[in-house]
């Protein structure tokens, strides 16, 4: 027992025998007349005993005095009433076995026995309850801070969006922590059995409609919107509404961005473009993915880039044996491995920098560590530059997961999760014919083990390096114009995080094969995308930041597509998660894949990237290199 434990014990004890002592006194004061006292308390002395004998060790028994009573909540509450319940029971029962012993009348006892037990469970409940209060004023002189509830000049007063769980905790966080500067007055919520109710002592005023009439009434200085499940349109017409009311606000984030522990006062930040854009949470199968992590060693290439690296920390919450960090750019690696150690110091980290290309390299690595699941994620994914680099792609993305696919064959690797790319589909571009070429690598290698082998397609992700988010807001720092390729050019996105838990889900249901595509929800409109980052700067389009249209670069599309031609998609366990069925079979399989890989990587070494293209032709017809795209509309809006 801690020094810490003890003195809790030493202390509460004492006062819970008091307590019980008390509650005897007074159920005799009023069972019985005011003069005969003290003589029916020397005559119930042994009831007195037994209650003691009884009561302190069920106490000890539910826990009572192994809580930190100053974050009291309702599961300690239950305690105390089971605790109180529980003894009282075993008491009736005592008295009945051990009444000739105690004296007295069986009926007064009884009696006695039900006041008693009514009133040590109200003192039981008041001492947590003053202990609980005691500790937040102590801690409150100890900071200085000024009492709970009163305002002073530099505390804001602050509208709370949302009374549910969130809403609450960061109520009761600011309350607790008025250092932080922030005083809930009101609350708004749709909800209408919520209405004119009281969330820790703040009223709940009305609802979101009511928003810029509460800000004007309450004299509101910043606005919390504090719903973590709320979808992007209520998080859009919630931002509206606050610009609309002229009133500063921020948000908690949404539920996956919110499992690290933090305070939800931590956790304010303001609404990004993530919120905007966000979908209902993702449901993950813990038990299921748990079941391939836990125990094992997992090896991630590419595990410095945007989706490698979220790979990293999410893996790591699962308790790998042994986490291999793979990747090229060792800054990338070092600030991942760095990340990893501090968040997670119980998990072995190796970093390893290598290219995926170097066969003999990647062998020697998964020959000497053994990995249970290998996650592929490096690879070349810049679309435009990548029609430049025609044998670089190839060589990374076709290539570099040849030689892991080999490695991981040859030393029986469990599991191979390839992250491939909703423009695998139907390619126009280099790169997604490359990503094409790797899910075919990875389906033929599926049918030679019968391993659950599987790719994975996505669509853009929120945030990633190099992509469009990253730079409008570099535009927009720089003054302008923000630069949008086409005013009908549509794009599927997701979160890096959600990206990530549905990738670790898919691998799950993975038994050989198959290529999953994530549910990425309707795409939203580059146009729109670059209007909501302008905004979100406090800037106005067209009037602070020009808008330019440039025309569709080399291999780019208006629309990505979800499917080729001769595939289809069926539902999985998840909701989340499709599986593609095709009605054929690839052309490009088995011995013809393997020579036509072998003979563009012959191209590749010579640097002909004519002949590279012809090659990727042959493997992938659906390939559609050198499409036009249509012509840019006016120059600027």
């Amino acid at each position: 027992m801690t020094t810490r434990l003890f003195l809790r014990v030493r202390y509460t004890v004492p006062v819970d025998a008091l307590c019980i002592l008390l509650a005897f006194v007074l159920s005799v004061a009023i069972r019985f007349e005011p003069a005969a006292l003290w003589p029916v308390l020397l005559a119930h002395q042994g009831l007195l005993w037994l209650s003691l004998a009884i009561r302190l060790p069920t106490y000890a028994l539910f826990g009572l005095y192994h809580r930190l009573w100053a974050y009291a909540s309702t599961r300690e509450l239950v305690s105390i009433v089971v605790a109180s319940a529980v003894s009282s029971l075993t008491l009736l029962l005592a008295l009945g076995l051990l009444l000739p012993w105690l004296g007295g009348y069986p009926g007064e006892s009884r009696t006695l026995l039900a006041l008693d037990g009514i009133l040590n469970l109200a003192l039981l409940s008041s001492t947590r309850l003053a202990l609980r209060l005691a500790q937040e004023q102590a801690a409150r002189r100890h900071r200085k801070l000024p009492p709970m509830f009163v305002s002073t000049g530099e505390m804001r007063r602050v509208l709370v969006v949302g009374a549910g769980d969130a809403g609450a905790r960061i109520i009761r966080e600011m309350q607790l922590n008025p250092e932080s500067g922030l005083l809930p007055v009101a609350v708004v919520d749709d909800a209408r059995a919520k209405q004119h109710m009281r969330v820790h002592g703040t009223p709940v005023v009305g609802t979101c409609d009511d928003l810029a009439t509460v800000v004007e009434r309450f004299r509101i200085q910043e606005v919390i919107i504090a719903i973590p499940s709320a979808p992007g349109t209520t998080i859009q017409a919630l931002r509206r509404a606050c610009v609309q009311a002229r009133v500063p606000f921020r948000v908690i984030p949404s539920i996956h961005e919110m499992l690290d522990g933090r305070s939800p006062l931590q956790h304010l930040r303001a609404v990004s473009i993530e919120d905007l854009l966000r979908r209902d949470p993702v449901v993950t199968d813990l038990a299921g993915v748990r079941a391939y992590l836990a125990g094992k060693c997992i090896l991630v290439t590419g595990a410095g880039g945007s989706i490698g690296s979220e790979l990293c920390r999410q893996i790591a919450g699962h308790c790998p044996s042994r986490l291999l960090l793979l990747g090229h750019g060792e800054h990338s690696i070092f600030n991942i491995e760095r990340e990893l150690r501090r968040r997670f110091p119980e998990i072995p980290v190796q970093p390893i920098i290598a290219d995926v290309r170097d066969e003999e390299r990647v062998e020697g690595i998964v020959a000497r560590y053994q990995p249970g699941t290998i996650f592929h994620a490096a690879a070349h994914k810049h679309v435009p530059l990548m029609e430049a680099n025609v044998t670089e792609a190839f060589t990374n993305n076709v290539l570099g997961t040849q030689c892991v696919l080999r490695a991981a064959e040859r030393h029986g690797v469990e599991r191979f999760v390839l992250i491939s790319s909703d423009k695998a589909v139907n390619p126009t571009s280099v790169m997604g014919a490359t990503k094409r070429v790797a899910e075919l690598l990875v389906y033929d290698a599926a049918l030679r083990t019968g391993r659950p082998f599987v790719a994975v397609r996505f669509g853009n992700v929120l945030g990633s390096r190099g992509s469009v988010v990253p730079i409008f807001q570099e535009q927009i720092a720089a003054g302008g114009p923000v630069t949008v390729t086409h005013p009908d050019m549509r794009r599927y996105f997701m979160t890096i995080p959600e990206a990530v838990q549905l990738v670790l889900q898919a691998a799950a249901l993975g038994h050989g094969g198959e290529v999953f595509m994530l549910d990425m929800g309707e795409p939203v409109r580059i146009l729109d995308l670059a209007t909501y980052l302008i905004e979100l700067s406090g800037l106005s389009p067209k009037e602070d930041i020009a808008i330019q249209f440039t025309g569709l670069r080399p291999g780019e599309k208006l629309y990505e597509e979800l499917a080729l031609d001769s595939e289809h998609y069926r539902p999985t366990a998840h909701q989340k998660i499709l599986v593609c069925h095709s009605n054929a079979r690839p052309v490009a399989t088995g011995d013809y894949l393997e020579r036509g890989v072998a003979a563009a990587a012959r191209f590749a070494r010579a640097l002909d990237n004519e002949a590279v293209l012809g090659q990727l032709l042959d493997l992938v017809p659906e390939f559609q290199s050198g499409q036009r795209a249509p012509a840019p509309p006016p120059a600027s809006s």
